[in-house]
């Protein structure tokens, strides 16, 4: 926000502090001027234009569209009256309505995010770390005046507020991180999803930022996001636990893990002796020995179970695929309604509860 300054020759001679009635203000785009009074806001024109001042006219509003101006101005707003008697000081504050950018933040201190992961039962409290940089928009010039620039003599800067500005967002991060943790977004996935953080960022900035200074996040954009690495390799260990779900797959990584610690104990200073007495103590071949036969066991029982239009021969008893039995080669008796028993072979009834045959239960 800047004061205004007179131009032309009366400029040479009147108070710098004092409007006469018409005087001509003009407005630039992405400006808001407020004409104070005493420290009142008597006008505001948001709208690009040449206006000009008569004290004599009701107090008018040209909101240009900003945010919840025109209810603001209705409660901040009153002419004064003076009874012919010059005010003592009358300005022309312009306020910036245009996106300001390049404001950098940065965590000192890791900020808590929960990973969860429904699909592998996942919730973990891990820590993160970011930068970036943020824009913000001045959405309502009353509230920004009257809560935060005030009757400047001169001119208010960012670099007054910014600071301020950045601690309060570090803040409000956490909670705004919880949001994005609820959508099950992967804290890698954040700087992909950064409207959603400004618009989270927002809402729990906004009774003090917009309501109370008439600030809001325009956008953000995030450098880097990292975790520490013992977290990353506790989520690591999570996944790769839930990728596991046969014995072939808990044999791969045991034999995987046992060809690692062989090659580095083959490597190791020491000599390959003593590593390998290191890697035995841990374990040695009995565990992965295990795991292969249960890998193993797994794998013939798969290979050996009927499958899914096999039939019993009811010549021979041998379980068969095909038309024909590839045992003593009878062919495949025609499909009963019930299916066929699968002990003896013959075909049963649809709703039979024992086989008429054999009197196997079914």
């Amino acid at each position: 926000m800047v004061k205004g300054t007179k131009k032309g020759k009366s400029g040479l001679f009147g108070d710098p502090d004092i409007i006469s009635d018409g005087s001509g203000i003009v407005v630039a785009d992405g400006q808001c001027a407020l004409i104070v009074d005493e420290g009142q806001i008597l006008e505001v024109a948001a709208e690009p234009g040449n206006y000009t001042f008569d004290t004599s006219s009701s107090p008018s509003i040209f909101s240009g569209g900003l945010q919840g101006i025109k209810d603001t101005f209705a409660e901040m707003v009153g002419r004064f009256t003076y009874g012919g008697v010059a005010a003592k000081t009358q300005r022309v504050y312009f306020v910036n309505t245009k996106e300001i950018m390049g404001n950098m933040f940065g965590t000192a201190t890791p900020i808590p995010f929960k990973v969860s992961d429904p699909s592998i039962n996942l919730n973990l409290l891990i820590s993160l770390r970011c930068n970036g940089e943020y824009s913000f928009k001045i959405v309502n010039p009353l509230l920004f005046y009257k809560n935060v620039a005030g009757n400047q003599s001169s001119a208010y800067n960012k670099e007054t507020l910014v600071g301020m500005m950045k601690s309060e967002m570090l803040t409000a991060m956490q909670p705004a991180f919880g949001k994005l943790s609820a959508m099950h977004i992967d804290y890698t996935e954040i700087p992909l999803h950064t409207m959603e953080l400004a618009d989270a960022l927002n809402e729990q900035l906004s009774e003090k930022w917009t309501n109370g200074r008439g600030i809001k996040i325009v956008s953000m954009g995030i450098n880097s996001i990292s975790a520490p690495k013992e977290d990353e390799d506790r989520i690591k260990n999570r996944q790769m636990s839930a990728t596991l779900t046969s014995a072939q797959d808990i044999a791969a990584t045991l034999a995987q893990s046992r060809a690692d610690s062989m090659r580095d104990a083959a490597n190791n200073p020491n000599g390959p002796a003593v590593a390998m007495m290191g890697v035995n103590a841990m374990g040695g071949d009995d565990g992965l020995s295990q795991a292969l036969n249960i890998a193993a066991q797994q794998q013939a029982a798969a290979q050996t179970a009927p499958k899914a239009d096999s039939w019993k021969c009811p010549k021979c008893g041998a379980t068969v695929g095909g038309n024909f039995c590839s045992v003593c080669g009878e062919p495949k008796p025609a499909q009963a309604a019930g299916g066929f028993c699968p002990n003896c072979g013959k075909p049963v009834e649809a709703g039979s509860k024992f086989c008429s045959n054999c009197g196997k239960a079914l």
